[in-house]
Formats: C-alpha cells, structure tokens, sequence
C-alpha cells in the first residue's frame, strides 16, 4: 500500500522540531508498504502537500496531531481550526483512508476523532499502524487491534509495546534539510515510559510507566547517524534522561566509545546524582541540562508528586554547574495547594541558585504570577527579556513595605496580558497546560 504520513504541527517557536515520531512509524511499516512523509512546516503550508497527494495518489494518509495548542497563557493558540482544514482538505483531494495519531491525538482521542471526521485513529505508539495496515489489506476486522480506534469505538490506551521501536528512517527524510537550515537540531530516544508519578504529566499516559531501554550501542549509532546527516547539536527526548541512571550512563560511554563529537542536550530530574556523574555526561558530549524542577518548596513538590525535594535539587544543581554544563530549571507556579508562603520559599530558594536561566509557567490558580517576576527583577538579582516585560506598564506594582508575597490574595479575573491566571479548579487529567501533548517529539507516536 501506498501510506502518507503527514507532520501536521506548525509551531516553530522557540525553534522548529524535528518530527521524531514520523520516522519511528516511517520505519515500522517502510519493509512492507511504500511511505513517504510530509511535513507542513518544511513545506511551508498546506497547498504543497495537496500537490503530492495528487502525484503520490496514496491509499493511506497517516495525520499526526502534536500539538493542541501553545499553552501560553498571555497569547492563547489553538491548533484545532488548523488541523481541520487540513483535514478537510485532505478529504476533498483523495478517497484514502484517514487515521489520527500523535501525542495530541491520544490526549484528546475522542474530540479529535469527532472534529476530524478521520476513519481511524492511533492513541499511544503511533507504529501500531503496522497492524491496522496489515488488516486492512487482509480485509480483516480491524476492531479489536490494540491502540487502534474508530470513531465509535473504544478509545483505551493500549500495554506499551515490547519492541523493537525506535528506529530511525533519517536518510529518506525529505524534510531533514529544512531542520538542518532552521537551528541545525535533530532528536533521538533512548528510552520510553515514566515511571514517575507527577500529578499534571501526560507522558505515563501516552508511554506507559514501564521503562522500555534502548540499547545504549543503538542510541549510540543513531547519534552518529545524526551527525553524519549535518546535525549541529540533538536533543535526548526521552522523558527524563536520568530516570534510569545505570541506563542514561551506558548510553554516554557509547556516546564516548562511538567518538560522537556534536553536542547534546536532554531533560532531567533534579535528583542527586552518583559521584562523577555530570562529569561523565559532560565528556560524552552533553552540553546543557534542563531540570524540571517545579518548585523549590517541598510541601509543593509532595503535592506534585516529584520523587525529589529541595536539598536533591540543590546538589543536582551543584554537580551540573561543577561539570562545566550550561543549567535551566523549569517551575510550575500556582499548582494545588500553592500560596504566597510557597511561592516566597520557591523564590527565596532560587537565590540560591547560581549560573542558571529559569523558566516560569504559571497554572490553573488566580495568583498574581508576573508580580512575582517583576519583584525579582527589581530586586536586580534577574533581567528577564524586553519581550517579557513589553506590557509591564500596565502591571501594578508591590505595595509599599510588603516584604513577602503571602499578602496577595487570588483575583476572579483572567486578562489578556496574563497578569492574573484564571481561576478554576484543577482536573489532573487536563490541569498541567497538556493541551500540548509532546514539547520535543520525543515520543514514537504519529
């Protein structure tokens, strides 16, 4: 069969991501099928790819929704309307089956199913494909496949598969030149699953808890496959690179004994390390890490469900910045249970962190977040971006002689600058801005 496999997400800020997942479901079903993929933001829109689909003629159109929308609070963006265009677009050029995969779509499986109009849909691994294919050209039921769904049947989340998976298919990407030109970053994996149990994340959902290991010589082979291909630098997409330590340094000395020489940046969690280990990571190329932190309170980080507290996020912190590493903490301010007595703390911890960028997301709470960030930057100890700022003169400023922040008091308001974030009561299911489903296609979802 003749299978399209369409990168459907346009978001190119902070930077264009290489659509990782396509290339996982590309190789899984490219021995028996004939696939080509196609990526809107390499080509520009939409109206390129009605042009291939013409001179392809495909029997199977795979869509992978990414993205549901741009979880910035001070300037929302739904994907949606895009995705439906799209789709109706695809529907009015070719009579080929339509299926919906992607991180996105196994968030939202039943919505998106119904706004679509698409004949299946994959929810979880997106090279499940495999087996509808399989089916469909046996004309065998296809109820009943795991992970395959349809617009009235079950939408469940299927056992993580047992492999293999994970495979790349780089050479025949006719959109790797694109990335190449627009930051030179390219993506790998080296494990699937989360076995850790923070309250608001959507990855144990999409890739089970289990920890499925890729082999660190496999891992090692598709980063030098990366930087045959012109990669400056690639980034690890597994969910937490450390949530195996023993694994994450196996796959560094690979990277050692393959003589990988770009550099490579992955998210961790702020535990306390073994002795040496940033220091290994650093010698295997490892250039930056990007700790999801949350909060710098522990009474916040329990309620998070974090299997770390402050004193782990300091030494984390330590040894990274002592290997000679680049470091940025992500924090999630305004979680269950937040108040201006955490937020103080949270704050007031931070000082303590030396040589680092900090990224603040706000959530679900009507607390006063930018206030926040202004009293730092007054204080001098932080410069955030003009961008940042460019509506701080709209913004109130601290009351005179307040010394601590627990004085402020949650506002039922919600405006377009983001000031106030509005208040409504958490669904774990939906509460951690997991309108976005995957930040770094770091999942082999399509």
């Amino acid at each position: 069969m003749k299978v399209l496999l369409v990168s459907a997400n346009t978001l190119k800020t902070p930077y264009p991501v290489y659509p990782l997942g396509l290339d996982h479901v590309a190789h899984a079903i490219a021995s028996d099928h004939d696939v080509r993929i196609a990526d809107i933001n390499a080509l520009g829109g939409i109206e390129p790819l009605i042009h291939i689909i013409d001179s392809f003629a495909p029997n199977v159109i795979g869509m992978s929704l990414r993205n549901i929308d741009n979880t910035d609070q001070t300037d929302q963006q739904s994907f949606v309307l895009g995705y439906q265009r799209l789709a109706g677009l695809i529907r009015k050029a070719t009579r080929a089956t339509l299926v919906l995969g992607g991180s996105g779509f196994t968030l939202f499986p039943n919505e998106m199913m119904e706004m679509l109009g698409a004949d299946y849909g994959i929810v979880g691994e997106g090279e499940r494909l495999a087996d509808l294919l399989r089916s469909m050209e046996k004309e065998a039921p296809t109820i009943g496949i795991p992970g395959v769904v349809t617009p009235k049947g079950s939408k469940e989340i299927p056992p993580p598969l047992a492999g293999p998976y994970g495979q790349k298919h780089l050479p025949e990407s006719p959109h790797l030149q694109y990335y190449l030109k627009n930051g030179g970053m390219l993506n790998l994996q080296t494990k699937r699953g989360c076995p850790f149990r923070c309250i608001y994340c959507t990855y144990p959902h999409i890739e089970g808890r289990k920890l499925r290991l890729i082999s660190p010589e496999a891992a090692a082979e598709d980063a030098l496959r990366l930087q045959r291909a012109g990669a400056k630098y690639f980034f690890v997409t597994d969910s937490v690179f450390n949530s195996d330590t023993a694994h994450s340094m196996a796959v560094a000395e690979a990277f050692i004994a393959a003589g990988l020489k770009i550099p490579w940046g992955a998210f961790f969690a702020p535990m306390e390390p073994p002795k040496g280990y940033f220091e290994l990571m650093a010698q295997a190329g490892l250039s930056h890490a990007e700790f999801g932190t949350e909060s710098m309170c522990d009474a916040v980080l329990d309620r998070y469900g974090k299997p770390f507290r402050t004193k782990d996020v300091y030494n984390a912190h330590k040894a990274a910045v002592g290997a000679g590493l680049y470091v940025s903490h992500f924090f999630l301010l305004g979680g269950p249970g937040e108040d201006g007595d955490s937020i103080d703390e949270t704050l007031s911890n931070i000082e303590k962190l030396n040589r680092s960028v900090f990224f603040f997301f706000a959530l679900c709470v009507s607390i006063r977040i930018r206030i926040f960030i202004i009293w730092l930057w007054r204080k001098g100890r932080y410069q955030p971006s003009p961008t940042f700022l460019s509506r701080a003169s709209t913004l109130p400023t601290r009351s005179p002689g307040m010394k601590s922040l627990s004085g402020l008091r949650p506002m039922q308001r919600n405006a377009p600058t983001g000031l106030w974030v509005q208040a409504v009561k958490p669904q774990p299911e939906l509460w951690p801005g997991c309108m976005n489903g995957d930040t770094q296609g770091r999942c082999g979802s399509i």
